[in-house]
């Protein structure tokens, strides 16, 4: 899988954060808005890998059929993560339909290798029966924690997680990390992966004011979703973008 490395340092020392994006054709333009709103704000190396389920198939490390209930086509590549990591050092997985406002030491800086894994732990049962782009919204216990999870690579429970067990393994078992304690589960403020229509913000409350936006429901690369909340900052940075690759 191709990679590309960012690299701004604050202090030029240390390999790069890995971060993987899950990657799904249909929402091209969203990778490369949350590819470029992560590299835009980073003052630490980074590495950015997105989660191509074509290339993970030609690699021969993904071999599960699409379910009727999977919205992308990483509902379950996510959880490769550790492996794709190589087990080592810590890596962070998130959906594409993110829209990063801070810098993402500011994240990497919560990291406490006590823990498998961290993760905002959203109480959230959404009310939409459908999102994106007319895909079923399904429920669930822990719903979006794997939306954006930070992985301690090396942790021996995430050993567990092999593209064997990705493949065969069911969905209860992989979103609600089963293969953990809770105790193994460290808690990230929300403010990292911000609800679109479930999260508020408090006027003058600098502690609930996002720093990564998720467009869970559906964001502004769909028709549909052009008037979302927060909406207009997502074309901002997609116009930033598009200036970018100009130049």
């Amino acid at each position: 899988m191709s990679a590309e490395i960012n690299g701004m340092s604050s202090n030029g020392h240390g390999k790069p954060f890995k971060i993987f994006i899950g990657y799904d054709p249909s929402e091209d333009a969203a990778y490369e808005v949350c590819r470029f709103s992560l590299q835009k704000r980073a003052s630490i190396p980074i590495e950015i890998i997105p989660i191509k389920q074509s290339e993970l198939r030609k690699r021969g490390l993904y071999w599960r059929e699409r379910g009727k209930l999977e919205s992308t086509e990483f509902s379950f590549s996510r959880f490769l993560t550790p492996y794709l990591a190589n087990y080592d050092g810590w890596a962070m997985f998130v959906d594409c339909d993110f829209l990063y406002l801070a810098d993402i030491k500011d994240l990497r800086d919560l990291i406490d290798d006590k823990y498998a894994i961290m993760c905002v732990q959203h109480d959230y049962a959404p009310k939409e029966t459908t999102k994106m782009d007319g895909a079923v919204q399904t429920v669930y216990p822990r719903k979006n924690w794997s939306s954006m999870v930070l992985y301690n690579c090396g942790h021996p429970k995430n050993k567990i997680l092999t593209p064997e067990v990705v493949n065969n393994e069911t969905g209860a078992f992989l979103h609600r990390f089963q293969w953990l304690d809770d105790s193994e589960i460290g808690e990230v403020p929300f403010v990292w992966n911000f609800l679109v229509g479930h999260n508020k913000v408090v006027e003058n409350d600098k502690s609930t004011f996002p720093k990564a936006i998720h467009y869970t429901l559906g964001g502004p690369w769909f028709e549909a979703w052009k008037d979302c909340e927060f909406g207009d900052l997502w074309l901002n940075e997609l116009e930033e973008y598009q200036k970018s690759e100009k130049n």
